[in-house]
């Protein structure tokens, strides 16, 4: 009992993948949101740009796809690589730009 009243737990394993998928989607979404902001801050080439956005945005949603349907496993972590190809991009780009600015 909690709060004067019965709390009914029940734990259903699609609910459950599905809020495993959103917090996975929010860990890499807004880190890429923030490297993005400050990458466009630099006056970046506007095709290298949307390569980066577009690499992301395509392995996140098959990420997305083979999580929630449970794909075979290297297609989760394959996408979950890729993704992150343009995270790492954009972060040597920042921190270069940086550099050269001190």
């Amino acid at each position: 009992m909690r709060h004067g009243g019965l709390k009914h737990c029940r734990e259903d394993p699609d609910v459950e993948r599905c809020r495993r998928l959103h917090r996975n989607d929010m860990e890499c979404i807004f880190p890429f949101l923030f490297l993005g902001v400050l990458y466009c801050m630099l006056d970046p080439s506007p095709s290298i740009a949307k390569v980066h956005f577009r690499i992301f945005f395509l392995a996140r949603l098959l990420h997305t796809v083979a999580y929630l349907f449970a794909l075979k496993a290297p297609t989760r972590s394959l996408a979950y690589t890729v993704g992150q190809i343009p995270c790492f991009s954009m972060a040597i780009k920042i921190f270069i730009n940086v550099a050269f600015c001190w």
